[in-house]
C-alpha cells in the first residue's frame, strides 16, 4: 500500500484535521518528538503575533494503540486555540449579519490565492479562499512529516536542514556534521549555524519589519542515511528527485527548488558537475562528491540528499500593495491580516517534513511491508544483495 495523507481545516477553524494510510503496523511513536517537531515549526525571528496565540500539540485520534502504529489509518488533529475568537465567523451553521460581522472579504490581496480562488470557486466571499489556503495548514503537513520522519529514524536515516539566505543576507558554506547541524541550527533564531550571520539576518529582518515589508530567502535539507535504488527512472512519476521537486514547490509560497548544485550547473562545465564514481573494500560503490545532491536518473545514489528551496516575501504588507474590489470594481489597497514579516526559517522545518515524506513514501515502496519487522527484513535482504554486487 502507498503512503499517503490528506488535511482538511481551515487557519481559523477549530482545528486542522490529517489522516495517515499507508503506515506499518509496530511503529513505535514518540509523542514528544512529534509535538517537538510542531514547536519547531512556530519558532523563528521575524514570526507574528499568531505564533504567541497557538502552541500547537497533535492529537492522534486513531491508528495507534499502547504507542504503537497498528497498520490502521492514523487520524490526527491539531487544534486552533485561536478559534474561540472566530466561533461565530467560521461556524458551519448560516450566519445572518452584515459584511462586516461576517468579516466578509472583497478586496483581494495580491500575491494569495483569494482572487483567484474566488473566480474558480465562484465565491464572493474570498475568506472561504484564503482560510484554506493559509499556511496554517502546514501544521498539518509538519505533523504528518514528524512521524514519517520517525519511521525514517527506525531504519538509520537522519533528517537535518538550514537557512542559506534571508534576503541580501546569504550564510557563509560549512560542511558539518549533520549531528551538529541540526544542534547549532535548533540554538539559531533563523536556524543558521554562524552567530554573526544571526545576528545581520536579524537586524535585517527588522528593518524589513519597519518598513512594512517582507522577505524571503532559501532554505536547504539534507537526508543522510537514504540507501541506493530510492526512486526509479522507468517513469517520470517514479522519479524521487522530481517528486521531492513537486513537495518543495506545493508549500506555500515556493517558488523555486533544487537538488544539489542546482541551477549552479547551468554555468559550469560537465567534468565540474557530476559525480565521479569510486570503490573500495569499506565503502563499497561510493561518489567522490556530492554535486548532483544524492541522486542520479531519478534513484538515490547512497549519498546525502541535499535538497533547496526559494520562498517568496510573504505577500500580506503592513504597507499594502494595490488591489480592486470585487463589488465594486473600484481600486483599494489590499486588505491586510495578520501575517509574518519574514517565515524562512520555520519553512526551513516545514520543508524538512515535506521532503522527509516523499523519502518515506520512496523507502515503503522499495521496502514495503505491512508490519516493522517484514520491512526490516526487506531492507536488510537487499542490502546484502548490494554488498554482493
Amino acid at each position: 500500500m502507498s503512503l499517503r495523507y490528506l488535511t482538511a481545516g481551515e487557519t481559523h477553524g477549530p482545528q486542522l484535521t490529517a489522516i495517515i494510510e499507508g503506515l506499518p503496523s509496530n511503529l513505535t511513536l514518540d509523542f514528544e518528538e512529534l509535538n517537538f517537531q510542531l514547536h519547531r515549526r512556530q519558532k523563528g525571528y521575524g514570526r507574528g503575533r499568531r505564533m504567541q496565540i497557538e502552541k500547537d500539540t497533535a492529537n492522534i485520534v486513531g491508528g495507534v494503540r499502547h504507542g504503537k502504529t497498528t497498520g490502521a489509518p492514523v487520524a490526527l488533529v491539531v487544534e486552533n486555540n485561536d478559534w474561540k475568537h472566530w466561533t461565530k465567523i467560521m461556524n458551519i451553521e448560516p450566519m445572518e449579519g452584515t459584511d462586516e460581522e461576517k468579516r466578509r472579504v472583497h478586496r483581494p490581496r495580491p500575491g494569495h490565492a483569494d482572487l483567484n480562488g474566488g473566480l474558480k470557486y465562484n465565491l464572493k466571499d474570498l475568506r472561504n479562499v484564503l482560510e484554506r489556503s493559509s499556511a496554517r495548514e502546514t501544521a498539518a503537513r509538519v505533523a504528518c512529516g514528524a512521524i514519517a520522519r520517525q519511521l525514517l529514524a527506525e531504519f538509520g536515516i537522519k533528517v537535518g536542514g538550514q537557512v542559506i539566505r534571508i534576503g541580501e543576507i546569504e550564510a557563509p558554506a560549512n560542511d558539518l556534521p549533520l549531528n551538529e547541524l541540526i544542534r547549532l541550527t535548533e540554538e539559531s533564531s533563523v536556524r543558521v549555524v554562524d552567530q554573526e550571520t544571526e545576528k545581520k539576518m536579524e537586524a535585517y529582518i527588522d528593518q524589513i519589519k519597519a518598513e512594512g515589508d517582507s522577505i524571503g530567502g532559501i532554505v536547504e535539507c539534507i537526508i543522510e542515511g537514504v540507501p541506493v535504488g530510492l526512486g526509479s527512472h522507468v517513469q517520470y512519476d517514479r522519479k524521487l528527485d522530481g517528486r521531492i521537486a513537486q513537495a518543495v514547490m506545493s508549500i506555500n509560497a515556493f517558488k523555486g527548488c533544487e537538488i544539489g548544485i542546482g541551477f549552479e550547473a547551468g554555468k559550469i562545465r560537465g567534468s565540474q558537475v557530476h559525480d565521479e564514481i569510486l570503490y573500495n573494500e569499506e565503502q563499497g560503490y561510493h561518489r567522490a562528491t556530492n554535486r548532483l545532491g544524492g541522486f542520479e536518473g531519478g534513484m538515490t545514489n547512497g549519498m546525502p540528499i541535499v535538497v533547496r528551496g526559494v520562498m517568496k516575501p510573504i505577500p500580506t504588507l503592513y504597507k499594502p500593495l494595490a488591489s480592486v474590489d470585487i463589488d465594486t470594481k473600484e481600486p483599494f489597497t489590499a486588505q491586510v491580516e495578520r501575517s509574518d514579516s519574514c517565515a524562512v526559517p520555520a519553512a526551513s522545518v516545514v520543508m524538512e517534513h515535506v521532503v522527509a515524506w516523499e523519502v518515506a513514501r520512496a523507502f515503503l515502496e522499495k521496502f514495503g511491508g505491512d508490519s516493522i519487522e517484514e520491512i526490516r527484513a526487506n531492507l536488510n535482504n537487499y542490502l546484502a544483495q548490494l554488498e554482493s554486487y
